[in-house]
């Protein structure tokens, strides 16, 4: 039996549908991105929202239902899904684009430019990602509102640190890296950067591209430790944060990374690439450094492990950086377009 979807009377903002799509392979290996669209989904519906996931086999009650139409990412091969919700089915279009374009010449800038160019507003992390698109594709400032990342609220619960330790028998201090293992995450550089100096790595994450997950492999020493993906939001994730004496992010490209909002949360140390909106987020609680430059990176490192850490911090992440406040900035946003 056919799913139906009853269409909503009215805009009012307890019974509005928002229709949920992102690139087909999303969730074969699930990073940032796609913890977004979860979290962002399940705090929408407990304000009362209804959220549906796109269904590319059922389309049509769905699309009948929809108030409005939300995507996420720039990944390619999605121009197509969205000339349909804009020129077919006539429906408000809003993106979130999850990207940080620190290299241009890196990127397709005229499919980015074309895909943003059909989006009735656009929804970047930051401030600085708002900035950077407006001025790279000549958008109005008008056509952008940030929507706040966040930490889930599980990320603030008391973990024992030992719980890892057990688990991975890494019992030195050890510097934490948490992400898939791709180019982008820069954990190569990060391994660089701490050969021959004692310290201990961890790195967590699925292999997101296997060439550059066996270069990794292939580098590393006896202190460089593989622990594959942490569930999401598990004792086990959470510990590794509670355990480490740092988390280093050399990404290069974060909007920001949401393992530096989670480790934050659980009180961590923070050494963040200054390529994104780290800086915008973060301030004077984490050191920044150049993805590029491994010397810059180990000097991050080093400066962040000299101080203590801030017991003032898991509160100011608290306070700001929420996926309950990302729905509520969110919730706003979509009762502007869905009266339109």
């Amino acid at each position: 039996m056919r799913a139906v979807y009853p269409k909503n009377q009215g805009t009012d903002i307890k019974t509005l549908t928002v229709l949920f799509n992102t690139w087909p392979a999303a969730f074969d290996c699930p990073g940032g991105g796609e913890v977004q669209l979860l979290g962002y989904e399940e705090n929408l519906t407990a304000l009362g929202l209804r959220v549906l996931r796109y269904d590319q086999w059922n389309p049509r009650p769905q699309f009948d239902a929809a108030d409005l139409v939300h995507w996420f990412s720039m990944q390619g091969g999605c121009s197509r899904f969205l000339i349909h919700v804009r020129e077919t089915r006539r429906l408000p279009l809003l993106i979130s684009p999850i990207v940080w374009l620190d290299r241009p010449e890196k990127y397709d800038l005229a499919e980015i430019g074309r895909l943003l160019g059909m989006a009735d507003h656009i929804l970047p992390n930051s401030l600085a990602e708002c900035a950077q698109l407006a001025g790279l594709f000549h958008l109005p400032p008008e056509r952008f509102t940030p929507i706040v990342n966040g930490a889930d609220e599980p990320f603030f619960e008391p973990v024992p640190p030992e719980l890892f330790r057990e688990h991975s028998g890494v019992r030195d201090p050890f510097v934490l890296c948490m992400g898939n293992l791709e180019k982008r995450k820069n954990q190569l550089r990060l391994i660089e950067a701490l050969a021959g100096s004692g310290l201990h790595l961890v790195l967590a994450g699925q292999e997101r591209e296997a060439d550059y997950a066996a270069a990794c492999r292939a580098l590393a020493g006896a202190t460089v430790h593989f622990t594959g993906r942490l569930e999401y939001g598990s004792a086990l994730q959470r510990s590794a944060y509670a355990a480490a004496e740092i988390l280093c992010l050399p990404s290069t490209l974060e909007t920001p990374g949401l393992a530096a909002l989670e480790a934050a949360a659980v009180g961590c140390r923070l050494a963040l690439t200054r390529e994104g909106c780290a800086r915008e987020y973060f301030g004077d609680f984490a050191v920044y450094l150049d993805p590029y430059d491994s010397a810059d990176i180990k000097r991050a490192i080093g400066e962040a492990l000299s101080g203590p850490k801030n017991p003032a911090l898991p509160g100011f992440v608290r306070e700001r950086y929420t996926w309950k406040r990302a729905a509520q900035q969110l919730a706003s946003v979509y009762r502007q377009f869905s009266a339109k």
